[in-house]
């Protein structure tokens, strides 16, 4: 039986000797309050000066497991049609084995289609540095990897985003990462393992709709698919309850996946907490070793002296 602390790097090292390990962006339950991870277009969107951090802690109680840290800030500009933001991500899997880190500018521009419903174009350029530790990577011998590390390798990417949306509906498509860089291979010999990995195009679409079903409640279903080569398609659905403008509740489930609670507090019209739980629905989620998946959302927001004082949005 392998001891828990090997499984995670046993899994990565297995991914990359297959000779590819098509690399995917980094998975959030509370995606619709993280929308500027995914969609670029969203820069500025919200009327005022937003920032986010988001923390999710996957596969609690087995060691080595992801964590991934997001912070982004975005605003519109005053007096024209811009917004601009900057996006940062970090993904930790192994206990430092392999640690990636996104930095991202993003700007975008918005259309009125209609007298209610804005139309925004998003552009993100920036980088991600990669480091890997090939000492952490163990076999079931527990024989240290031969392969040089990496070491903050950096690779340029840009990405790009459309989103629509009114007081009550939004939608959108994006591709946050466009090149498909390879990070990194060794001499491909006969007597070696290749190793060999490449940033895929991970393309998004999410939209969801706020039905007003009483005078202190609206209900807002959502969705969120999202397609690379290499892995199965990704579909997380949710429905989540905003009562008296203040208490978020709801469910959520990812697609052969997981099953999700989630729950926020708008404590002031500036300042969001929220908190989500997933529980693995595959054979993963059955382990002892494995307690579920934790996220914490924070917003704060901070209003512009040209802006007038506007109501908590559910997106």
């Amino acid at each position: 039986m392998i001891k828990k602390h090997f499984l995670v790097p046993f899994v990565v090292l297995g991914m990359m000797s297959m000779g590819l390990f098509a690399q995917q962006d980094a998975q959030y339950t509370q995606y619709m309050f993280n929308t500027l991870s995914v969609n670029p277009a969203y820069a500025g969107s919200r009327g005022q000066l937003s920032f986010a951090g988001l923390y999710r802690s996957q596969w609690v109680g087995l060691d080595g497991a992801p964590e991934t840290f997001t912070l982004n800030l975005h605003s519109p500009i005053r007096n024209s049609r811009l917004g601009y933001g900057v996006s940062i991500v970090n993904d930790n899997i192994g206990d430092g084995v392999v640690q990636e880190t996104y930095l991202d500018a993003v700007i975008s521009y918005t259309i009125e289609v209609a007298r209610d419903a804005k139309l925004s174009f998003g552009l993100k350029a920036g980088g991600n540095m990669l480091s890997l530790d090939f000492n952490g990577l163990r076999n079931f011998d527990q024989e240290v990897v031969s392969q040089d590390n990496i070491d903050n390798k950096f690779n340029p990417n840009f990405g790009l985003g459309l989103y629509y949306h009114t007081d009550k509906f939004y939608a959108g498509v994006s591709a946050p990462n466009i090149l498909e860089s390879e990070y990194f291979d060794n001499d491909n010999d006969d007597n070696s393992v290749n190793f060999l990995s490449a940033e895929r195009i991970n393309f998004y679409f999410i939209t969801g709709y706020v039905f007003d079903v009483g005078a202190d409640l609206q209900f807002k279903p959502a969705l969120l698919t999202k397609a690379v080569g290499g892995a199965p398609l990704q579909v997380d659905l949710s429905a989540n309850f905003l009562y008296a403008e203040k208490f978020s509740f709801g469910a959520a489930y990812r697609l052969d996946a997981a099953v999700s609670a989630l729950a926020g507090f708008q404590v002031t019209d500036q300042i969001m907490v929220g908190l989500a739980y997933d529980r693995e629905v595959t054979e993963l989620g059955g382990t002892q070793f494995n307690d579920g998946s934790f996220e914490i959302f924070l917003r704060l927001e901070l209003l512009k002296s040209f802006q007038r004082t506007v109501s908590p949005r559910f997106f």
